[in-house]
């Protein structure tokens, strides 16, 4: 029995008639249908940039991150639904695990991000200010807003969910609506998984729509504020980077393109150390995880001549051993690619990368996958290629079958190796193994010009290491040339990508205002009561207390170093400290911390629940023996947390500290971190 798709079109499905037939990759069975009816792009992108766009601006970046985390807890209680469907793809249980539980992490991930490093509010304040007068009345900063536009995301057939979620989560974290385009060969399991989200109640109105089929006349709708990204081949890539609206009105296209990864096994190595085994291991799991198709995997091979040899034989070895069928069978370790026109180009490619090469591995090595119907099924055999001319054999370089397919070469020097490795065009990843600090030191400045992310492996790394192919959200990916130029993932880096960057100039005062956090130099809110004796929500960015001073004595010297054991010179050595650019014996910088500390904290319990971080400390005119200090500690920042079982209600302040001696002048600078709890809320 098999089932229409449906598009989530401005709040509702949309789709009842069958068109193209989506086939099982395990046996060929048709497994669902995209829908015929043309979908109304107008009235999506006018949903989108209505009703998304003001509910999902009604909210901030600190309440999109709980929604994120509800979403991801939502989807994980439900993963074996997604397992399930996932399956017909081909993919074994730890090929789906990367799509199903990896897109579901990423979630997890970017709720964290947001809690930890954006405001309660949809500005982001991108310091540090900088003067632009004299005297500090004019200033100026970069503050990252909301684009107010749409995202469209584009994604590959091979990681339906996973794709779909780690351009989501960033997107949605900046308050973006989006229009998510599935590749329609595995278009059934991102419905699946969309079906989820909009069951969980938890995503605000118009804050994402999907789209099964083609997207029309989509494009001819984009406006300046929105934002395109792709996943998929170079060659697509280019052709929708270059439409006319998106040329015209200057609309940012974010392009992560297949491409043409390599392994470098450095010439230090020799087959009795452990980096070669590990080499063996990562280039035939890359070959053999989610059937070779992975953005990331390795089809290139580079390895010194001398171990050529050794390094073919322990490969074909170990792909030999992989057994290959239907992902439901006890002991199948690779399943079937995703789709029979897949498995048709990557026929096609392999019959290109033989031209002139040798098969070390292949179909015509007695293989059969395993399971009733596989025969119909989308299967392709481990196939190992070896290039012993890489320098005169563009194929290797330009030709990539997206499968489980790799070519040997072999390289007669390092540099050459390195040289081999540019020959790619750009690639998201590569890999160096190597027992050599120094061969990683000369590797990197060639390897990285070329190719987004870099994995240096030795016996170390490889007993905590996530592997080549393995994209985290805290680290970019993407690539340069072939790879598409793009950037996705990266942490905070990949929210800023869906805001607006705008320099903003004005005097302390306004800048605090337009911020959201206290500027130096602008007005304060002169607090009767101690700051550190209100809660939360009592707290005000700008509110302020000015303390009391002190003089610093040499007993607060000698004591110090007592106590600290920090018997610098400067400190202690009248003739030494008198020849010194400052003339005179100064006080400990940490004794001045200490001593501001002791100025402008409340010792008696209350709301103040712990000091949990100290920042951009500097120290910039030293004290000497007899001056006076004071200092001034201002509410500079507000971060909302959401509340836990586990803890009082609470949020974060940070505090700006200025201390200042007898003459006006800045001694030491710097920003302390406490946890602040909110009010008790009263019961009935």
């Amino acid at each position: 029995m098999t089932t229409t798709l449906q598009s989530f079109v401005a709040g509702r499905w949309v789709g009842t008639q069958a068109k193209q037939a989506l086939r099982s990759a395990i046996n060929g069975a048709v497994i669902a249908h995209t829908h015929e009816e043309t979908l109304n792009f107008e009235e999506m992108v006018a949903y989108a940039r209505t009703t998304g766009l003001q509910t999902l601006l009604k909210s901030h970046f600190q309440d999109r991150a709980r929604v994120l985390k509800a979403l991801a807890v939502f989807l994980m209680e439900r993963k074996e639904a997604l397992y399930a469907i996932s399956a017909h793809t081909g993919a074994t249980r730890s090929d789906s695990w990367i799509d199903v539980e990896g897109g579901i992490g990423t979630l997890f991930a970017y709720s964290s991000i947001g809690g930890k490093d954006l405001p309660s509010s949809n500005v982001l304040h991108e310091g540090p200010p900088m003067r632009l007068g004299a005297n500090n009345h004019f200033i100026g900063s970069h503050v990252l807003v909301p684009r107010r536009g749409i995202a469209l995301h584009i994604n590959a057939f091979n990681f339906p969910i996973w794709g779909m979620l780690e351009k989501f989560a960033p997107s949605f974290l900046a308050g973006m609506p989006c229009l998510v385009k599935p590749a329609s060969a595995t278009s059934y399991v991102a419905e699946a998984a969309v079906r989820l989200m909009m069951e969980s109640g938890l995503l605000p109105a118009g804050s994402l729509q999907l789209i099964v089929g083609s997207t029309g006349d989509l494009f001819e709708r984009l406006e300046e504020p929105d934002v395109v990204t792709f996943t998929g081949s170079a060659d697509t890539a280019m052709q929708l980077r270059s439409h006319p609206n998106v040329l015209r009105r200057s609309i940012p296209f974010n392009a992560e393109a297949d491409s043409l990864n390599c392994a470098i096994l450095a010439p230090d190595v020799t087959p009795d150390d452990p980096e070669f085994e590990l080499y063996v291991k990562e280039v035939a799991r890359e070959m053999s995880a989610k059937a070779g198709q992975k953005c990331t995997a390795i089809r290139r091979a580079i390895v010194p001549r001398h171990l050529v040899d050794a390094v073919g034989a322990a490969l074909k070895a170990r792909l030999a051993k992989i057994v290959v069928g239907d992902p439901a069978l006890e002991g199948v370790r690779m399943g079937a690619l995703a789709s029979h026109a897949q498995q048709a180009d990557v026929m096609e490619k392999v019959a290109l990368l033989a031209q002139g090469n040798q098969v070390l591995l292949g179909a015509g090595d007695g293989f059969r996958p395993k399971g009733e119907g596989t025969l119909n099924g989308a299967f392709f055999a481990p196939t190992l290629l070896r290039c012993d001319n890489p320098l005169h054999n563009p194929n290797v370089h330009n030709v990539e079958a997206f499968g489980p397919v790799s070519t040997l070469m072999p390289y007669d020097d390092f540099e050459e190796g390195l040289h081999l490795a540019t020959l790619g065009r750009g690639s998201l990843v590569g890999t160096l193994v190597t027992k050599t600090p120094a061969l990683a030191a000369q590797a990197v400045p060639s390897f990285a010009a070329w190719h987004g992310r870099l994995l240096v492996l030795d016996r170390e790394a490889a007993l905590e290491s996530t592997g080549h192919g393995s994209p985290l959200p805290k680290l970019k990916h993407g690539g340069p040339g072939r790879a598409g130029g793009g950037e996705e993932l990266g942490g905070l880096r990949s929210v800023k990508h869906f805001l607006q960057r705008c320099a903003v100039q004005g005097s302390p005062t306004m800048m605090s205002a337009v911020t959201g956090e206290y500027q130096r130099g602008g007005a304060v809110i002169e607090s009767e009561i101690h700051p550190f004796r209100r809660h939360f929500e009592d707290v005000e960015v700008g509110m302020s207390l000015l303390t009391h001073r002190r003089t610093v004595s040499e007993a607060d010297i000698v004591n110090f170093g007592g106590l600290s054991g920090d018997y610098f010179y400067m400190h202690f050595d009248e003739v030494a400290a008198k020849a010194s650019p400052f003339g005179q014996r100064i006080a400990h910088g940490y004794f001045v911390l200490s001593a501001a500390a002791g100025l402008f904290v409340s010792p008696a319990p209350g709301p103040v629940l712990a000091n949990y971080g100290l920042e951009n400390l500097r120290f910039v005119t030293p004290v000497a023996i007899g001056d006076t200090i004071q200092a001034r500690l201002t509410a500079k920042r507000k971060i909302d947390r959401p509340p836990r079982d586990d803890q009082p209600a609470q949020g974060v302040i940070g505090w700006d500290v200025a201390v200042t001696n007898q003459r006006g002048e800045l001694c030491a600078s710097y920003e302390i971190l406490t946890l602040v709890a909110k009010r008790e809320v009263e019961a009935g």
